[in-house]
């Protein structure tokens, strides 16, 4: 679909500020109010105190501590999931607990999070307390089954939650009713960093390091873990989170990430020098999240907590070839996408919320499948793999304007027989339906997502920051721009439009465009490059004129840096 290239609004403020006039601009742009909003250190973090049942959290912990009981972190089979995992059992463990253990349900056997089976897994481990870490708040009858078998349960979670809570000893979640925490943004891996927080300034209060002769250890160990789940989960950065990740950032430009951390920067070819939060969500979460899609995501949490190079190198390795795999599987999978829509009249024949099944899909790559429809299409999308011959799951992604998880609330409300069980956030979510419900769930959720959105709103619209003039092509301001994040979710990193001829164009790497290109009004040329463009209208060597929307970036060959241009969309313009 054709794109529209809007430009955001530049309010007046900040402009007295002690910063350089474009991130003025920049930061303007992104609703920044105040100097103090972009403050970035650990003293400016929000405390835990107004988290809702953090107290209570930590009496349980503290008990089972105290007692050395057994804990069993159950977490999920995402990034978000083995780092809040990881950062569980890594905490505990220096508090002195000895008896941590964690368990992952296999997506393919157990589904998602607390269910009454894996409870029954777990209990064969006899644990007197389970932690649920990014899962928890709709088990309802795992936590009874637990209750049940005389395990207590402390759910940690940060997805929305149903009108009834599970009635567990305790639950930590900023989006549960009633809480009253600044920030309801926080991913899994955040939610339990509060929660260990918390639990550690209990610890010191009652002198526990000192009786246990243990020495009192430095959270900050730990932020390595919450940056990597944070941007790996997208949600938004706002204040709050962007400290968490910059910190986390900080530590690992420092080296003093964890050694499988530091192996799977190694296997991405990111300098840790020069990372930033963007190499998190592209580089290290696809590969950490390759563990739990394809097989079991144990082996990314075994990576995470690993303390020998060696071991953890060898573990790095095995996720970037469950990765590679991982994106064969996706890339069959869009072809098949592909050839149904082709079929298919966009804005005519095609409703505003779209649901894609195969049966030969594979489940865990139906999120990714759904994302890259989403971004096609410029509306909600639902991709649906068969579990078995009676089951479907779905994995839903969204768009601005359209909460999904509330939209699949509203339907299971008005037809409480379509969906078996649903979960998740505004942007994207997960379900499952028995396969013969599928039609008339199409139809439902095309009807509910109309009511949210017209043809209109779903129009492809890219909102940039406008123009750059020729001084601001140099590696000072790239750095700059790079360095002024962490970008991400609701916080996009810096995004300009400007027009440029043409000087050189071919494809590398099979399907991307690598361009050399003049800025207009100038006779300044920069390499620039667009990754995975349509090879059937590139190169074109008829254009001489472009609309570029683009970030600016550096590449480093050599020792050498030089200004890049990365080309998120362009547009031919006629001669």
């Amino acid at each position: 679909m054709d794109k529209t290239i809007l430009r955001r609004p530049v309010p007046e403020f900040l402009m007295t500020a002690n910063l350089p006039p474009l991130l003025r601009r920049v930061y303007a742009a992104r609703g920044i109010r105040s100097i103090d909003e972009l403050e970035q250190s650990l003293k400016h973090l929000l405390p835990y105190s107004s988290l809702l049942g953090i107290e209570q959290a930590v009496t349980c912990l503290y008990q089972a501590l105290s007692q050395q009981q057994h804990i069993l972190i159950l977490g999920d089979f995402d990034a978000d999931g083995a780092t809040s995992t990881a950062l569980a059992v890594s905490a505990l463990q220096a508090f002195g607990a000895q008896q941590v253990s964690y368990l992952v349900p296999n997506r393919f056997e157990y589904g998602y999070g607390l269910t009454s089976e894996i409870v029954e897994v777990a209990a064969e481990r006899n644990p007197q307390l389970i932690v649920t870490v990014d899962n928890g708040i709709s088990s309802i009858a795992g936590v009874v089954r637990a209750n049940e078998l005389g395990i207590q349960v402390l759910i940690t979670d940060h997805h929305l939650s149903a009108e009834t809570l599970p009635p567990a000893r305790a639950i930590v979640n900023p989006n549960q009713p009633g809480c009253f925490f600044p920030s309801k943004n926080l991913a899994g891996v955040g939610v339990i960093f509060y929660v260990m927080l918390a639990l550690r300034n209990h610890l010191r209060q009652v002198n526990w390091f000192a009786e246990q002769n243990l020495p009192e250890p430095n959270m900050s160990n730990l932020l390595d873990l919450v940056a990597l789940g944070t941007v790996a989960d997208v949600v938004p950065l706002d204040q709050n989170n962007r400290i968490l990740v910059q910190q986390g950032l900080n530590r690992i430009r420092q080296n003093k990430a964890r050694p499988g951390i530091a192996a799977l920067l190694k296997i991405a070819n990111r300098s840790k020098e020069h990372l930033v939060a963007s190499d998190l969500g592209f580089a290290l979460g696809p590969r950490l999240n390759a563990a739990g899609r394809l097989e079991d995501m144990s082996l990314g949490i075994a990576c995470l907590l690993s303390q020998d190079p060696i071991q953890a190198e060898s573990m790095a390795l095995r996720l970037d070839a469950l990765n590679k795999e991982r994106r064969e599987i996706e890339a069959t999978m869009q072809q098949q996408a592909q050839s149904v829509l082709s079929q298919l009249k966009i804005n005519a024949d095609l409703p505003l919320g779209v649901c894609l099944h195969d049966s030969s899909w594979h489940q865990g790559v139906i999120g990714i499948l759904a994302s890259r429809i989403k971004d096609q299409l410029h509306r909600p999308v639902i991709a649906f793999a068969s579990t078995d011959s009676v089951l479907l799951k779905g994995s839903a992604r969204s768009i601005n304007g359209v909460h999904i998880r509330d939209v699949l609330d509203a339907i299971a409300k008005k037809q409480p027989q379509l969906i078996s069980k649903f979960g998740g956030h505004a942007m994207a979510a997960g379900l499952s339906l028995h396969q013969e419900n599928y039609p008339a769930f199409c139809q439902a959720f095309a009807e509910e997502v109309a009511r949210h959105i017209s043809l209109d709103d779903i129009q492809g619209k890219i909102t940039t920051d406008g123009e750059l003039t020729a001084e601001h092509f140099c590696i000072e301001i790239a750095d700059l721009l790079r360095n002024a994040g962490p970008w991400g979710q609701a916080f996009p990193e810096p995004l300009f439009d400007n027009y440029f001829y043409i000087v050189e164009q071919r494809i590398v790497g099979h399907k991307h465009l690598k361009l050399q290109l003049q800025l207009e009004q100038s006779h300044l040329v920069f390499d620039a490059i667009a990754f995975n463009i349509d090879i059937e209208k590139w190169p074109n060597y008829r254009a001489r004129k472009i609309h570029g929307v683009y970030r600016l970036d550096v590449n480093e060959f050599r020792g050498v840096r030089n200004v890049q241009l990365m080309i998120e969309h362009l547009t031919v313009v006629e001669n």
